[in-house]
């Protein structure tokens, strides 16, 4: 528990990287393989990760995001998306259960039903805040298990959500969440942590 507790206490949102720190997918990928592990809703695993490592897209990326060094400076330059058409997938990700004995075929086939209408009732807007909120899980989580593999993070919404989404070719049904840098901190151009409210300030008891 020390050690969460001191990786909570280390997380900084990394203002500036070191130049000319690459990053491998296969270090990428052992991130990915604890992100994975999010909760989401009804299990829908709604996010999607872009992850642009490219320095002629990346540079690309950086115009979109008005310029911001961190964006160039950085390993790599990740875009955190929803789906709004997750529930969709629904019988997919069920089938294991099925199959594993775990469900059998009739609760399956209710559980796959009430998933879909269940979002299928509340409409496009809810579908929408749905997928920013569980990408939203799934960053959070993205950025710990990051600084845990000894990378820094930023997160970002400082870019242009239309000029990323036709760098990348992204469809409707996707929502940009939010953009996160990655990469190794400029520990000496890092300023003092910001204002945090007491505890009293913003939670209440009933």
């Amino acid at each position: 528990m020390t050690q969460y507790i001191d990786l909570v206490n280390k997380r900084r949102s990394a203002g500036n990287f070191l130049d000319n720190i690459p990053i491998t997918k296969e270090e990428l990928n052992e991130i990915f393989e604890l992100v994975k592990l999010a909760p989401s809703a009804f299990n829908l695993q709604h996010t999607k990760y872009f992850v642009v490592i490219d320095s002629e897209l990346k540079e690309k990326m950086r115009k979109a995001a008005n310029g911001q060094y961190k964006v160039k400076s950085s390993s790599a330059v990740i875009l955190v998306l929803g789906d709004r058409n997750s529930f969709y997938e629904a019988p997919k990700i069920y089938e294991g259960l099925k199959m594993l004995g775990i469900i059998n075929k009739q609760e399956y086939d209710h559980l796959v039903s009430d998933t879909i209408s269940f979002y299928e009732s509340r409409g496009q807007e809810f579908q929408k805040e749905d997928a920013i909120r569980n990408a939203s899980l799934s960053a959070m989580l993205f950025m710990l298990a990051a600084k845990e593999k000894g990378w820094d993070t930023c997160p970002m919404i400082g870019f242009d959500p239309k000029a990323v989404k036709e760098l990348l070719n992204i469809d409707d049904e996707h929502e940009v969440v939010m953009m996160i840098t990655i990469g190794k901190e400029k520990v000496e151009s890092r300023k003092p942590r910001g204002y945090r409210k007491p505890v009293s300030e913003f939670v209440s008891y009933f």
